[in-house]
């Protein structure tokens, strides 16, 4: 009987497993663990580039290679499928992020004793990891790191701030929630701050409601060629290359549409893109993302007619669905099942389901299957690199 086992895949949560189902933190795909549970390092293992791996919750695989990365987030989408009894007809390779590409961020900053700590959470805790380096992050955001410390160093009030940075067409967007700005000097100090640093937009919530206090021209980001209002704290695709791995997609799958209606449709991300060549019809909750999206359209000429409609409450039915041939849906994490029912009774011969949760999505993706939906591609894409979060772009095409 052998004392060692091997490393055969990368759970959910990052532990490598063995075929008898041990589970081992920090193993990689070919690592041998010993009778005792140690890992020795295998083909696929290399070393960390970030000095806080293992203690930052903000990656939990930097220590695999990049073949083990694509294959896990290959793997939690197809096994997801197949759990609700759908196999693709083409399962796309995985798309991944580079590294310094994540363009939205939420830090977390507390008065450490007199200096400030500004960073992440360590993983399963509360405690703040005082970023030094980070290698996911786009450099003009890692960039306010050490300003940040050393300009709330200044302070010695106690203070546990959260700190939500957005790259933008304009520059960074920094929101800061739970930092209390009293009296002229210190108003005039974050100011400075702002100017120093050559903020986009700096918004502060002190517990009652978000205001901005500097915004020196209109912050935007660019969706489909089209330059669109940006409300802070708008949801905005993690990483360039991975937005537009997902429009791609969507673009490629809706050619030759004339009519489609973008469900979910947020600031616009896939609508602008495919407006070029069909009319669209955008639906979203978020008042402010539905304004913006209207008066880029508006401005641009763009073919959106975007429209403020609560698809949780109110999902657009099969009959409103019939004048379309084709809808791309980007609900949140927790999928959208009311309205993937009426999609299931409609006769749209071409539905785009774009996801960030694998398993509210194959759930979702079963109703179609049972109601004459065939899934006909499967596109993984870890946009959260080094993270055990994945997303997909799939095609359900009407059978028959």
């Amino acid at each position: 009987m052998s004392n060692t086992e091997e490393i055969i895949r990368i759970a959910a949560k990052g532990d490598g497993v063995t075929a008898s189902g041990l589970h081992v933190a920090l193993a990689a795909l070919g690592d041998i663990v010993t009778s005792d549970g140690v890992a020795q390092r295998g083909p696929h293992h290399v070393e960390p580039p970030c000095q806080h791996f293992s203690k930052c919750g903000g990656c939990e695989l930097q220590h695999c290679d990049e073949e083990s990365l694509a294959e896990f987030v290959t793997n939690r989408v197809a096994y997801a499928a197949r759990q609700h009894g759908m196999e693709p007809r083409r399962l796309a390779p995985a798309h991944l992020s580079p590294p310094g590409s994540r363009r939205r961020a939420t830090l977390h900053a507390i008065n450490g004793g007199g200096r400030a700590l500004v960073g992440f959470r360590e993983g399963g805790s509360h405690r703040i990891v005082d970023m030094k380096q980070c290698h996911i992050l786009r450099p003009e955001l890692f960039a306010l790191v050490e300003p940040l410390r050393a300009y709330l160093s200044k302070r010695r009030d106690k203070y546990s701030a959260d700190i939500d940075l957005t790259l933008t067409d304009q520059g960074v967007d920094c929101a800061i929630r739970n930092l209390a700005i009293e009296g002229l000097e210190q108003t005039e100090d974050l100011l400075e701050f702002c100017r120093e640093h050559g903020l986009a937009r700096l918004g502060l919530d002190q517990g009652y409601g978000p205001e901005t206090i500097w915004e020196p021209e209109p912050v935007t980001v660019t969706l489909g060629g089209v330059a669109v209002p940006y409300p802070s704290g708008s949801f905005l695709q993690a990483t360039l290359d991975g937005e537009q791995v997902l429009v791609d997609a969507a673009c490629a799958w809706l050619a030759g549409c004339t009519r489609i209606a973008d469900l979910f449709s947020g600031l616009g991300t896939f609508a602008f893109a495919l407006a070029k060549h069909a009319e669209v019809t955008a639906c979203e909750a978020a008042r402010d993302a539905v304004l913006a999206c209207k008066g880029a359209a508006g401005r641009h000429k763009a073919s959106v007619d975007a429209q403020h409609r609560d698809l949780f409450r109110n999902p657009m039915r099969a009959e409103e669905l019939a004048s379309f041939d084709g809808v791309v849906i980007d609900p949140p994490r927790a999928g959208a099942r009311s309205q993937i029912e009426q999609l299931a009774q409609s006769q749209v011969p071409k539905i785009v389901y774009i996801s960030c949760n694998p398993s509210s999505w194959a759930r979702d993706g079963a109703i179609l299957a049972a109601n004459g939906y065939e899934l006909a591609e499967l596109h993984p894409v870890g946009q959260f690199r080094w993270s055990t979060h994945v997303e997909l772009a799939s095609l359900f095409v009407k059978a028959g």
